[in-house]
C-alpha cells in the first residue's frame, strides 16, 4: 500500500496498534529525553533518523512519536520522502506522549 503520506493518530489508537505485526514505535526525542519517560520503542533521536533507518526498514508499520507531536511530524514527513519507506505505513502520534503523563 504506498499511500505516500502519513496518518496522524491519538494515543488510544496508539495502544490499539503497538500490539500489531510487524509495528515498531519510532521515539524521535533525545536520549535524556527517553530515558526521563518513555511508552516503549526504539528511541531514534530526529537527528539521526536517516543515519539510522536500517533499524525500522524491516518493520511495515511505524508509529512515530515525540514530546508534543512536532517532531515526530518532521521524522514522519522525512521518512515519507524516502523511497525505502514508500510502501510502510506509517503514524504520527498528533499531540505527543504528553498526554500520557497527565
Amino acid at each position: 500500500m504506498s499511500t505516500h503520506t502519513y496518518t496522524d493518530i491519538t494515543l488510544p489508537e496508539l495502544e490499539e496498534l503497538r500490539n500489531q505485526p510487524h509495528t515498531a514505535i519510532v521515539d524521535v526525542r533525545d536520549e535524556w529525553e527517553f530515558d526521563e519517560f518513555n511508552i516503549g520503542g526504539l528511541n531514534i533521536p530526529l537527528p539521526d533518523i536517516r543515519a539510522r533507518k536500517a533499524e525500522i526498514l524491516p518493520y511495515q508499520t511505524l508509529i512515530v512519536i515525540c514530546t508534543n507531536g512536532v517532531r515526530s511530524r518532521v521524522a514522519a514527513k522525512d521518512l515519507r520522502r524516502q523511497a525505502e519507506f514508500q510502501d510502510q505505513t506509517i503514524y504520527h502520534l498528533h499531540g505527543g506522549i504528553i498526554e500520557a503523563v497527565d
